[in-house]
């Protein structure tokens, strides 16, 4: 099994297309469809709520079908996909840490969203971002790929789920400002780190930790945290730095 391969099994989703051509990440259906299961509740579980029951109250079936659709896309939604799996363990840790939790998993399975990165990151605090900037960026590869009107839709989905997360701030005009992080983002940063076969210090430098905007010490005082509760298990002496993730998830399921 190749490294593409592998990640796809952990439920990391590849190409050029994402759920936010259609949706931003969809946060208040995803906490009152989570709120209403326990963890271990399957993708059976969560499409009768919102097909049948009508939980997330859909105007009409076809609403219903697509919105289950685009958090499936999103998310997985089912406790055989690992990165859901451990997903749903986290997410009643910290209702602070939700948002960002929530989006955190959007990046590892939307490619639309994962490729804005580079244009947020690249932000100044309390810098600016004109929605055009957003729409440049989309077009860049391909001009002709998306209509002026869907780089508009497509540039509102991205920028609102940035917002969302705790990266942008204002409702028309948007701003750069700092996420709150908790140890348990931190500890599904490591996490995704070490799905792509990062170890040691190096999960500290790779992209899904810069993802959130920490230093270094801060990454280990909430790495440490998060051992304290039992998430993961963080070793620190002088250089060496071990992090396991035997109380997240079964080592088969990672095979």
């Amino acid at each position: 099994m190749n490294d593409l391969t592998k990640a796809q099994s952990l439920g990391f989703k590849f190409g050029k297309n994402g759920a936010h051509a259609a949706r931003s990440m969809m946060l208040e259906e995803l906490r009152t469809l989570l709120a209403s299961h326990p963890a271990n509740a399957s993708k059976d579980d969560y499409q009768s709520d919102i097909v049948e029951l009508n939980v997330l109250h859909k105007s009409t079936e076809n609403a219903r079908r697509l919105t289950f659709r685009h958090l499936v896309d999103l998310y997985g939604m089912s406790p055989e996909i690992p990165l859901f799996n451990v997903f749903r363990k986290l997410w009643d840790v910290s209702e602070d840490a939700q948002p960002l939790l929530a989006f955190q998993l959007a990046v590892a399975r939307d490619p639309l969203l994962r490729g804005s990165i580079p244009v947020i990151m690249e932000l100044q605090e309390g810098e600016h971002l004109p929605r055009e900037t957003m729409e440049a960026h989309l077009a860049h590869d391909d001009p002709d790929r998306f209509s002026p009107a869907s780089l508009k839709s497509f540039s509102q989905n991205i920028n609102g789920s940035w917002t969302m997360a705790g990266y942008l701030t204002g409702r028309t005009k948007k701003f750069k400002t700092k996420p709150k992080v908790s140890y348990v983002n931190v500890a599904f940063a490591l996490f995704l780190a070490h799905c792509h076969g990062v170890s040691g210090q190096r999960l500290f430098t790779s992209s899904w930790f810069q993802l959130l905007g920490c230093d270094l010490a801060q990454g280990f005082e909430l790495a440490y945290a998060a051992s304290l509760r039992g998430l993961i298990n963080f070793k620190q002496a002088s250089e060496i730095i071990e992090v396991t993730f035997s109380n997240l998830i079964a080592p088969e399921l990672m095979a």
